[in-house]
């Protein structure tokens, strides 16, 4: 059986990412990117896909978890305990920021008490665990003695282990067998680097691990939230940040593919890629919190990526801002607990998603308004923005597939129509503001019009609800924005009773579904997909934000309570949540549950959410 989702803890280094279980395995690594082929695949598979998993020796069959694990302060550096009758032993797992050295995984195991025996198995598959790569032993010496390299050759790969330990090949996997002692130190490092190029430098693990630990104080140093929720809001922060791809900026929503959104099920997804969506709220998010830079980075990231061509916006982009995200189907690999298809690219960036440009100007005004570097005349930014205004302006009465990516027919969604009128606030806002050109009353016009269509048309007077879409009856927890936007007051009746219908249509367990999929036609709901999924972790925080805005604080602080206690044992959120199974689903650790869950802490602690 599968590791569960939450069982596992994230690593990385702001280009890539791996997934460490409670038993000691890593059973996802892509390298050297977070969308690059994984040579630990296995969370995806078997072990014949690939994994290395390093813990005490068994004693029988099956594994053993870990009795404690924990980040070393507000750090993504992980400590594993294990307690054996011959002592207690932990595994320090953390993958330094690069700079311009190897992409390096490292692995320091320290006896605390005792004679504990460890085994390391490092089973190394390329091409998401398809192809066997050419194994050689190397020999040498380094500054701690006699030295351990193994290196594995396939294509235009290479992985280099580095260890203290003695290793030995069998049954196409590398083993090391070796006993620690209190006080001892055993180092195993994995580096990665193109496989024409010469052997990479031994990594020194304690210098390393001093300059990690140093890396994260300082970057967490400059938040500036200090509710009662900090422990839970930082560790959302230093989430968001690993999942920000250091050289460009662009920022992933998740660094995982294709765990799945109902398990045995089909809706398997590539997340590894940066959305508009959610890189602008998460952008919110380090905002909110006090982080300048990372707001900076992404402003430069979508420059690029957009560049001219406004009219082809994308909803999503390669972490450089690459275009073609061609979605296929890896049909070696079995899936999650037989969560079939697995799936690498994603056909949704081929969408229309009107919200997105309502998403992009907001994280932009946001920017400008919370002291990101003033634009000018000519910016960039400015020229920008004009394009995308423009082109939505001729558009904006399209359907569209919506938030949620549904993979039916085109509608009017009412949220993609509030996001338009976002836009064009947040436009006209600026323009004033600043004194800059652009047709300030033709935008202010189209602003009055789309507000006064989904009033008109996305409103049902007879439940006093918004609805999906225009002349729907069906609810979708996107309506809970409405608020948090602007777009109406709070004390708004009409906002009130959307926030209230939500709640009896819309909620299992207390938590909220996007939207119903119970209902389907030939065996497909009504976004075009079969099967169900999990109530969704992000709409469930909107939901305790928009009770602390309609004047039920207390009720919403109950519901956020609950939700960070679905949080794994090191704080980690996946997408959604299985409420029949209390089991996270979906890919996971998730951007788009941990930003609302730093908005909702906000709002909850009075603190404004601009």
């Amino acid at each position: 059986m599968a590791t569960l989702i939450e069982d596992y803890a994230l690593i990385g280094d702001m280009q890539t990412a791996a997934l460490v279980a409670r038993d000691g395995s890593v059973d996802w690594l892509c390298l050297p990117r977070f969308d690059s082929p994984a040579v630990f695949a296995g969370l995806l598979g078997t072990d014949d896909h690939g994994f290395w998993r390093l813990a005490p020796t068994a004693r029988g069959p099956g594994r053993t978890a870990a009795a404690r694990r924990r980040y070393r302060g507000d750090s993504l550096v992980l400590e594993s305990e294990w307690d054996t009758p011959e002592g207690t032993v932990r595994v320090i797992d953390f993958m330094p920021p690069r700079r311009h050295a190897a992409p390096c995984l490292v692995r320091i195991v320290e006896g605390v008490t005792g004679r504990v025996r460890m085994s390391s198995a490092l089973r190394m598959r390329f091409s998401y665990g398809r192809v066997v790569p050419w194994v050689r032993r190397e020999g040498g010496r380094c500054a701690g003695g006699l030295a351990d390299r193994t290196v594995a050759v396939a294509g235009p790969d290479s992985l280099w282990l580095d260890t203290e330990a003695e290793t030995y090949g069998s049954d196409l996997t590398t083993h090391a067998d070796f006993t620690v002692t209190a006080g001892r130190r055993v180092t195993l490092a994995l580096s990665w680097q193109p496989s024409h190029l010469a052997a990479p430098p031994r990594p020194d693990a304690h210098r390393l691990l001093c300059d990690t630990e140093r890396f994260w104080a300082d970057w967490i140093a400059q938040c500036s939230y200090t509710g009662r929720w900090r422990e839970a809001v930082v560790r959302s922060l230093i989430t968001l940040k690993a999942l920000t791809y250091a050289p460009t900026g662009g920022i992933v929503a998740a660094p995982t593919t294709s765990l799945p959104e109902e398990l045995g099920g089909v809706r398997n997804w590539d997340y590894r890629y940066t959305w508009l969506r959610d890189a602008a709220i998460t952008l919110g998010a380090l905002l909110r919190t006090g982080y300048r830079e990372e707001a900076r980075r992404w402003r430069e990231w979508l420059l690029r990526a957009v560049a001219g061509d406004a009219q082809n916006l994308q909803i999503m982009y390669g972490v450089a801002g690459e275009r073609e995200l061609a979605e296929s189907e890896l049909g070696w690999l079995p899936g999650y607990e037989g969560s079939r298809p697995v799936r690498i690219g994603n056909g949704a960036a081929d969408q229309l998603q009107l919200d997105v440009y309502g998403e992009v100007v907001d994280a932009l005004w946001l920017g400008r308004t919370s002291g990101l570097t003033p634009d000018v005349r000519d910016d960039s930014t400015h020229i920008l923005q004009m394009k995308l205004m423009n082109h939505l302006e001729s558009n904006w009465q399209e359907p569209d597939e919506g938030i949620w990516e549904v993979r039916g027919p085109r509608r009017h969604f009412t949220h993609s129509k509030v996001m338009t009128w976002v836009a064009a606030d947040r436009t006209v806002r600026r323009l004033s503001r600043l004194g800059l050109d652009g047709p300030v009353s033709r935008w202010r016009a189209l602003r009055d019009e789309v507000h006064r269509e989904v009033c008109a048309k996305g409103y049902d007077a007879d439940r006093n609800t918004f609805t999906q879409s225009y002349g729907s009856r069906e609810l979708d927890a996107s309506l809970l924005l409405i608020p948090q936007v602007g777009f109406l007051p709070p004390d708004d009746p009409r906002v009130i009773g959307t926030v209230e219908a939500v709640q009896r249509e819309l909620c299992e367990d207390g938590f909220v579904r996007r939207y119903p999929v119970a209902d389907q036609v030939d065996g497909l709901s009504g976004d075009g997909l079969p099967g169900g999924e999990g109530v969704f972790l992000a709409c469930s925080f909107w939901l305790a934000h928009d009770l602390a805005l309609i004047g039920r604080p207390a009720e919403g602080r109950r519901l956020f309570e609950r939700l960070l206690a679905l949080r794994n044992d090191v704080g980690l959120l996946a997408e959604e949540w299985d409420t029949a199974r209390q089991r996270q689903v979906g890919n996971f650790p998730q951007a788009f549950s941990h930003v609302p869950l730093i908005d909702a802490a906000l709002r909850l602690g009075g603190q404004p959410v601009l």
